[in-house]
């Protein structure tokens, strides 16, 4: 009898699905052998695109007279750790008449299954397992609803073509830039993005110059209530001005001007997907993307207590909500017992949009726990359940409600502000109360930590006020605040700046296409670090991640090649939305991969015509990457790395401010730099008053448009606001070389 071949992705989940539909199976240690099936595994990608010298010997040395590299067809090549495992696939397959493809459910799984497939030439039918977790129920579930894997062939287009489109830019571009100036240099289409965020924070912190300001606080007295306000008027930067304030209301008699009073409720947090989770992680234990995602994939594939963790969801289905009523049924067995005791069920159903939402759930839903009991989980792992477990419990729990009380308080003649968020019920909250409660009370909806305003206090006593009662200032002080400078990333908040990149898109339309992807994906943040952290251009220091003076070189020579779209979230923007409507059947990969091979040519033709860095400049001594050493390292928006032969740069950080262009000004020899408000001449001290200011027609001027300003004479198209208030699209254009006066013209 012919039997069926189902590949999974990793030994784990293979073993785990022949439990349930061949109990009996025998273990033939790189397969299961049962009645029906055979199980056997992929072990991650076995296949891949092949590197240059597999299509011609003489791309073994780097020499730009070869570029651009732009194969015919792709030609694919065993990954050389893994070949018995591919061997044995292709040796069961001649057993079986039937394929199941049992990898990951979303892109990757699909193209690890079809690289494998292409590369053994397997002409057998296939169908498709698509599940979110690895429970018995859900396993035998998705054996019952089967459907032919040919109804995924658009995503698998889109898979392809990804991975095909990273080769190109990828190998083409490290290949240009390295040769070009002589030391092994990474460029890729989202981890170069992801090093000019880290590049232009590293420049904004560089640029910043504190100021001093002076707060004045107050305490009052009324009857038993005391609180504190802070003075309402313009900052104040004169410390004699400030205590002079303090001076005249200490120990003074004072009314409540105005008083106001509301109730308010405050929802649980989103449940969790990958990145948010990767970012509390991070925030909570200083645990690195990298690692979260390799105890949320232990949680999913050895214990099977949580469901599949790369996911950008936050959200479920109507189909997922009785897998969490079990889940709860569980976790009442456990340590968790006094919390789901707690739980109201009635909470979670198909009408709460807070969690179950079908419209946001795509390949996969958010992370759950899973209806099976954790045991012999070590420390890490629980920390990371809990989480997860937490966060699952408070959607069945109500929203925290506050009484948020303001009170204006009159002072000889001076206004002090009063703002108390008053918890009246916790709700929610009595879920994280005993894990961190300071920490819940701070977080936004999302996760993140808040800072409120100065003069909020967070209690959860009683706060009791008359305004028709007199108030006394029993205490003022005059306190020296410092303005901050951004903070550097840590892996949290670049995971967050990553997520939402798209958000300094200008292109609407772009922009809208980001929402929803960002720079990488779920599955791919973690290693897109980790990748920077390999090749030398970003370097931890605890929390805290720092970009290298390679890190600041690359992205210098890269924007000063004129293919500033590598190092911008604009072109995966661009690719994003294309291999979305791919996925969908509804592009084309061919004309994409097309758009994709032009892009390629010109940037191998910009690199060529740029000035060589001067030596030492990017710390790899003079290493052109050619040979056994550099040809590992070009396909850095694919799987390799360009670490291999790379020596990290020191971490000492250039103190001159970033250049975006020489001055306009006629007759001046300076260079156009950032300062707070306004990008100016670095000549300001020999008296050039050159000068564009941030702030224009409702646009915030970005290093970008400077460049288009300086160089052009204007800046690409661009919603703006008109003189009235109303929105057009117009241009920015210099109309004062000798000043930076700017103005919009509309095309209206």
């Amino acid at each position: 009898m012919s039997k069926t071949l189902i590949i999974a992705e990793k030994p784990d989940m293979g073993r785990t699905i022949a439990a349930v539909i061949e109990p009996k199976a025998v273990n033939k240690r790189t397969y299961l052998e049962g009645e029906r099936y055979v199980i056997t595994w992929a072990i991650g990608h076995l296949v891949g695109l092949a590197e240059p010298e597999r299509y011609d010997e003489k791309y073994k040395r780097w020499n730009d007279r070869d570029l651009p590299i732009i194969p015919e067809r792709f030609k694919l090549w065993p990954n050389a750790r893994t070949k018995e495992q591919l061997k044995t696939i292709g040796e069961l397959a001649k057993r079986c008449d039937r394929l199941i493809n049992a990898c990951d459910a979303g892109r990757e799984g699909q193209l690890i299954f079809h690289l494998i497939r292409q590369y053994l030439k397997l002409k057998q039918p296939v169908d498709r397992l698509w599940i979110s977790d690895l429970t018995p129920e859900t396993i035998r579930r998705g054996f019952e609803t089967l459907r032919s894997d040919a109804e995924y062939d658009a995503l698998t287009r889109a898979a392809r073509a990804r991975s095909e489109a990273d080769w190109l830019i990828g190998m083409n571009a490290s290949r240009a830039f390295t040769i070009r100036h002589k030391a092994l240099l990474s460029v890729g289409r989202v981890q170069t993005p992801v090093l000019a965020l880290l590049y232009d924070r590293h420049r904004e912190i560089e640029a910043f110059r504190p100021e001093t300001y002076y707060v004045v606080a107050a305490s009052f007295l009324q009857e038993k209530t005391s609180y504190a306000g802070v003075w309402q008027g313009e900052r104040l930067i004169d410390r004699m001005k400030a205590e002079a304030i303090a001076g005249k209301v200490r120990g003074k008699p004072a009314a409540i001007a105005k008083y106001e009073s509301a109730e308010s409720s405050e929802y649980p947090f989103k449940l969790y997907d990958l990145t948010l989770l990767q970012r509390e992680a991070n925030g909570k234990y200083g645990f690195s993307a990298k690692k979260t995602l390799d105890i949320a994939q232990s949680l999913y594939e050895k214990h099977k207590v949580i469901t599949y963790p790369r996911t950008n969801s936050n959200y479920v289905t109507e189909g997922n909500i009785a897998a969490m009523s079990k889940a709860l049924a569980m976790l009442g067995g456990t340590e968790y017992a006094k919390l789901a005791a707690g739980a109201d069920r009635g909470r979670v159903h198909k009408g709460n949009r807070a969690v179950c939402n079908p419209a946001k759930v795509e390949d996969h839903h958010a992370i759950l726990p899973t209806p099976k009991k954790p045991s012999t989980l070590n420390a890490d792992e629980q920390k990371i359940y809990d989480m997860i477990v937490r966060r699952f419990l408070a959607q069945y729990y109500p929203p925290a409600r506050y009484r948020n009380h303001t009170v204006w308080t009159i002072c000889e003649s001076e206004t002090f502000r009063t703002k108390v968020k008053e918890l009246l019920e916790p709700g929610w909250k009595v879920v994280q109360q005993d894990a961190d409660a300071s920490a819940a009370r701070k977080r936004k909806k999302d996760g993140q930590d808040e800072a409120g305003p100065e003069d909020e206090t967070v209690t959860d006593r009683p706060f009791l006020i008359d305004k028709a009662k007199e108030v006394r200032c029993t205490e003022a002080e005059a306190k020296e605040k410092t303005t901050q400078p951004p903070k550097p990333y840590t892996e949290g908040t670049l995971l967050k700046a990553m997520e939402s990149a798209g958000k300094s898109i200008e292109d609407d339309e772009l922009r809208e296409a980001m929402k929803e992807t960002g720079l990488g994906t779920p599955a791919t943040r973690a290693a897109t670090i980790e990748r920077l952290k390999q090749v030398g251009y970003i370097a931890a220091s605890g929390k805290r991640l720092d970009i290298t003076a390679k890190g600041l070189t690359a992205i210098e020579l890269i924007r000063g090649a004129g293919v500033e779209l590598l190092a911008s979230p604009e072109m995966t923007g661009q690719w994003e939305r294309r291999l979305h409507q791919i996925s969908r059947g509804e592009a084309s990969d061919e004309r994409f991969m097309e758009q994709v091979k032009r892009f390629a040519v010109q940037i191998v033709e910009k690199v060529r015509q740029q000035q060589p860095a001067a030596p030492g400049t990017l710390g790899d001594g003079g290493r052109t990457g050619s040979g056994s050493q550099g040809r590992k390292s070009g396909r850095t928006a694919g799987r390799r790395s360009a670490a291999r032969g790379s020596k990290p740069a020191a971490s000492a950080e250039r103190k001159e401010p970033a250049a975006y262009g020489s001055c306009p000004k006629p007759g001046c020899r300076g260079t156009i730099i950032e300062g707070k408000r306004g990008f100016g001449c670095s000549a300001y001290r020999e008296g050039c008053t050159f000068v564009m200011w941030k702030d224009q027609s409702g646009k915030k001027l970005t290093p970008a448009m400077v460049r288009d300003l300086l160089q052009k004479g204007e800046t690409r198209k661009l919603s703006l606001r008109r003189p009235d208030g109303s929105e057009g699209k117009g241009r920015l254009v210099l109309h004062d070389a000798a000043s930076g006066a700017i103005r919009a013209v509309f095309d209206d």
